[in-house]
């Protein structure tokens, strides 16, 4: 049997998958990223290798690097973009969806899946760390909770208060100064989940997402998120069966397995 790789390298978490020749999933790993991007890569490959019975990233017949550090996977074939990657993922993951956006450590993504899975069109917002997994971080530590707490807090919030600030920092002072007024804060967290899902709006249009669309990365997990694009997009928001920030790790190794099976079988 041969195995294939995906190595994705986020700014925030570092993702690793292996593949099978059937396309099975046999290993996977998310780790917190490193600040050098190949010591990252080297602990997540190092990770799904023991857990598929591998010496090292060496013994794959092919492996693909992607993501904000894919140039530094240790002994990848080649790396491939994270917006390509992803399409794959959720393509091979549920074909049935056509339209992504991809949340990322530091930036936001819309991405439009063609029928095999390539990218049809994207657009991305990179300029700002609004909206991304670094602002949820900086908007729990607000309200001193875990991430997974904060995601929920939002779902039972009978009113919303506006968060009017968009950047970052200016954002996080108002919600400290919000919370110090003694404001209800599952009223101000949906506030927080609604300026997130009307900054997606433009990359799902941009997507062509038209009745439904899935989340990737890390805050796909975000349940308040997921509510309030629901309300602000008025999409569907389909949830994937394996775990939605291994997406960009899962398509990178598909994409391992389609060039490894190819250039054996030439």
């Amino acid at each position: 049997m041969k195995y294939f790789g995906g190595c994705d390298v986020g700014s925030t978490y570092t993702k690793a998958v292996i593949l099978d020749e059937t396309g099975k999933i046999v290993a996977d790993t998310t780790l917190r990223s490193k600040i050098n991007s190949e010591t990252s890569a080297t602990l997540a490959m190092e990770e799904v290798c023991r857990q598929a019975g591998l010496r090292d990233s060496k013994d794959l017949s092919y492996l693909i690097g992607t993501g904000y550090g894919r140039n530094k996977v240790p002994f990848a074939d080649e790396n491939i973009s994270e917006i390509s990657c992803h399409a794959m993922g959720v393509h091979i993951t549920n074909p049935d969806v056509k339209a992504i956006i991809d949340i990322g450590g530091q930036d936001v993504k819309g991405i439009s899946i063609d029928t095999d899975g390539t990218v049809k069109n994207f657009a991305m917002n990179d300029k700002c760390a609004a909206g991304t997994g670094r602002f949820y971080e900086a908007m729990a530590r607000s309200f001193e909770m875990t991430l997974p707490e904060f995601s929920r807090l939002s779902i039972g919030a009978k009113n919303v208060i506006p968060i009017t600030a968009q950047c970052t920092v200016f954002a996080e002072s108002e919600v400290i100064t919000l919370v110090g007024e003694g404001k209800p804060m599952d009223e101000i967290a949906a506030g927080i989940q609604m300026a997130v899902a009307k900054r997606c709006f433009v990359m799902a249009k941009k997507a062509g997402a038209v009745d439904r669309i899935t989340l990737t990365g890390g805050c796909a997990k975000n349940d308040g998120l997921k509510q309030a694009i629901e309300r602000v997009l008025k999409l569907k928001v389909v949830e994937l069966k394996t775990d939605p920030q291994l997406m960009g790790a899962l398509g990178a190794a598909e994409y391992a397995r389609q060039k490894g099976m190819a250039k054996r079988s030439a």
